[in-house]
């Protein structure tokens, strides 16, 4: 017999982030959790039932408020794992895959010091070159033997 889960989602998915909690060293013990009404779209559900929900992680004061789903149970997974991305960032800091691809992006859009402007101008001189050597056309006198 399956374990009942905790959250609506797969046993799979609720396994991972545990594991994720328990390498951030997240535990259960140190999350306030509560529970708001929704604002937005969801109709009368959202207006009656308390689906937003609200996580603070009391060691790092990290706060974490979730309402993208109608449905509370996945709302708290939801939580559970921007908290945890939340915690890595602040954690690793310029380790985090956001603060990599933010780096990534910034050297992609850094100018080109002088010497490697010159060096790519260089080469596609070179290129030039090959390319108009390749479109030599003979002339009448360019062929041996016949005298115009």
């Amino acid at each position: 017999m399956a374990l009942p889960t905790k959250f609506s989602v797969s046993p799979d998915k609720e396994r991972a982030l545990q594991e994720r909690m328990e390498q951030l060293g997240i535990d259960e013990k140190d999350i306030v959790e509560r529970f708001i009404r929704s604002s937005g779209h969801g109709g009368q559900n959202v207006n009656k039932v308390a689906t937003c929900v609200y996580l603070k992680h009391i060691p790092t004061g990290v706060e974490v408020k979730c309402q993208q789903e109608r449905s509370q149970a996945m709302n708290r997974f939801l939580a559970r794992r921007i908290l945890a991305d939340k915690i890595e960032n602040i954690a690793l800091g310029r380790e985090s895959k956001q603060q990599q691809t933010r780096e990534k992006i910034r050297r992609q859009k850094r100018r080109r010091s002088r010497r490697a402007k010159e060096k790519v101008l260089h080469i596609k001189h070179l290129t030039g070159e090959k390319k108009k050597s390749r479109s030599f056309r003979p002339g009448p006198s360019d062929y041996p033997g016949e005298d115009s």
